[in-house]
């Protein structure tokens, strides 16, 4: 199995997942907030097309996870999978193409295994997801607002992470956003910290754990270097041991 990121943060969110399996190749599209054109040109970079994709999977309703996924689906007929909330809170733009997914109940995709589960995130009904090719997990979280058990315990034991890093607590106070907006932010139900992210990567890190993937950086409120040196912190590692996403190219391929 492998993964990489087309973009990751405010201005777009898509993350491609890709396992093999003899002669079999199944790719998931983790979120499509992109425009089709700019999906189009990201993916040609990987010498992939959109018809190259099996299935998206939507976590939840903001316009910078779900972005195109309805014209994908529908240009592709692709499998569309999202919370039932999520559905209703895109007024069923989904369509035919949809698939109801819920919180623990595994979905199976080729040559995937798929596990939704549910995120603290103000949204109607968001999910985030462990992907498995039954030899390695990744665990995906890109917007929650704190950790719960429940979260923490989905994410135990995968080889490779991608987790939020949203914001440094002291950039955000200083920041010229409006205080309504900071609040949000830096709610239970708004985005990670660098110090919450250093938090999960600590309860969840293992012997076997391969890639961790700073992702979902605010341009304002957040560093690269400073989501970096948060997670390898918790690592015990280097800062140039963490992948740090960018907002509009994403990552390079990692193998897990």
């Amino acid at each position: 199995m492998r993964f990489c990121s087309l973009g990751s943060g405010s201005s777009g969110n898509a993350t491609l997942v890709e396992a093999r399996s003899g002669t079999t190749v199944t790719r998931l599209l983790i979120d499509c907030g992109l425009s089709l054109r700019e999906l189009d040109a990201r993916l040609a970079l990987l010498g992939l097309a959109a018809g190259d994709l099996d299935a998206v999977f939507v976590t939840h309703e903001h316009s910078d996870h779900v972005g195109a996924a309805a014209a994908l689906a529908r240009r592709h007929r692709l499998p569309v999978w999202a919370s039932q909330g999520t559905w209703l809170a895109c007024r069923e733009d989904l369509g035919p193409h949809w698939h109801p997914a819920r919180d623990g109940e595994a979905i199976a995709l080729g040559d995937l295994h798929l596990l939704p589960y549910t995120v603290p995130h103000d949204a109607r009904e968001p999910l985030q997801l462990v992907c498995s090719d039954g030899r390695a997990r990744l665990g995906v979280l890109t917007d929650a607002g704190t950790h719960t058990p429940h979260l923490l315990q989905q994410l135990a034991g995968c080889e490779a992470l991608i987790l939020e890093c949203n914001h440094d607590p002291e950039l955000l106070r200083r920041s010229r956003y409006p205080a309504f907006l900071k609040t949000r932010i830096a709610g239970p139900h708004g985005h990670l910290s660098n110090e919450t992210a250093h938090e999960i990567l600590r309860s969840c890190r293992h012997g076997r754990l391969r890639h961790v993937v700073a992702a979902h950086l605010s341009e304002e409120n957040n560093r690269p270097a400073l989501a970096a040196a948060a997670l390898a912190a918790a690592l015990g590692a280097e800062p140039d041991d963490i992948v740090v996403a960018d907002a509009s190219r994403g990552f390079g391929w990692l193998e897990v």
